[in-house]
């Protein structure tokens, strides 16, 4: 699992600006503008949905597929996916992507879940919302036991044609840079062989 050092703000918006508008550059636009109430609104249901399961008193083996559900329904899948695969994903087939996208999805919600799971006792609550080049930036504060509370961030943009999150920060963290530097460090182990990094993934996290 990643180390989550202390948050640097200007760094973390540097980040957002240079992965957040080239992901989003590839992107349709959707037919009506996002708000930032509505990008706050959204975050809001992720952060009660997280809350919920964190508290729920389940175990690990429990708590990991109900956060790949809250993956699944509020997170742009597909743009993460292929942004953490980089460049391999221009050369992958339909089927191919198909593939990694679905393998991706099990992956970092295991992975990511498992951080989540570190809030257990604790809660998560939206601070405030902006647009943010051409996106929304959702900022909300995690509060744990024992802990100074930290920042975890969410980029909100709705032109896949619903409104959805595409990046995370924990404590200054970009989920996406950090994410491209693995997947693309696992490929290269597997010599380019995006076959074999999909078999993996399954059992990754």
């Amino acid at each position: 699992m990643p180390t989550f050092p202390p948050a640097d703000p200007r760094r973390r918006h540097l980040l957002a600006a240079g992965l957040g508008a080239g992901v989003l550059l590839a992107l349709p636009r959707g037919a009506d503008a996002l708000t930032t109430d509505q990008a706050a609104q959204l975050i809001d249901r992720v952060i009660g949905d997280i809350n919920r399961v964190i508290n729920s008193g389940r175990s690990e083996a429990q708590m990991l597929p109900e956060f790949e559900r809250i993956f699944a329904r509020y997170a742009d899948v597909p743009i993460i996916a292929r942004s953490a695969l980089g460049v391999a994903a221009r050369s992958a087939s339909a089927a191919q992507m198909r593939a990694f996208t679905g393998a991706f999805q099990g992956y970092i919600s295991r992975k990511y879940g498992r951080r989540f799971r570190e809030f257990i006792g604790g809660e998560l609550k939206v601070r405030e919302a902006r647009p943010y080049k051409n996106f929304h930036e959702v900022k909300t504060t995690a509060m744990l036991r024992g802990q100074a509370p930290f920042d975890v961030v969410f980029l909100v943009s709705d032109r896949s044609g619903r409104d959805l999150f595409f990046n995370i920060f924990i404590e200054g963290v970009n989920m996406l840079a950090t994410e491209r530097t693995e997947i693309g460090a696992l490929l290269d182990q597997r010599r380019g062989n995006l076959d074999a990094l999909i078999q993996d993934l399954r059992r990754m996290g």
